[in-house]
């Protein structure tokens, strides 16, 4: 069951990885694309288009580098070092972590602004970063990554 577990983890993490990576490019490409369902309107304007595209390249560069760790740590969970700091399970855990971290920031700035976000989006963006932190965190954090 552990062996299982190990797998789902690393799988999550993979997809989170993946996922903000995309984010990332599609933001950086079509930066009102992706903040209008978080912050409305106001995603049009050039203020929240620059933001949008700072935090894009976050995420890209977040997810390009917990997937490199990943890949380079081929563990069912980040747990048993390669040869390198490079492919270390430690490169990977601080990669998935780093990515949970942002994620848990973005849950806590989505809930301080609650009321004043789009009411019909708001709960999905929140399900979606919870997700992504949990899914990080859990894999960060496993007990089978740190042997």
């Amino acid at each position: 069951m552990a062996a299982a577990s190990s797998v789902r983890l690393r799988r999550g993490a993979v997809a989170v990885a993946a996922g903000r990576a995309g984010i990332g490019i599609t933001a950086l490409a079509c930066p009102g694309l992706l903040a209008r369902p978080w912050v409305g309107a106001a995603a049009g304007g050039a203020p929240v288009r620059v933001l949008s595209r700072a935090l894009a390249g976050r995420d890209l560069a977040l997810g390009l580098g917990a997937l490199a760790a990943l890949w380079r740590c081929p563990s069912a969970v980040p747990s048993v070092p390669a040869a390198g700091p490079a492919g270390s399970a430690g490169a990977a855990r601080a990669w998935v972590g780093a990515g949970a971290l942002s994620d848990a920031i973005d849950v806590v700035s989505t809930a301080a602004c609650w009321g004043e976000l789009p009411a019909r989006s708001r709960y999905v963006v929140a399900a979606s970063a919870v997700i992504a932190a949990a899914t990080g965190a859990a894999a960060a954090l496993s007990p089978a990554g740190r042997r």
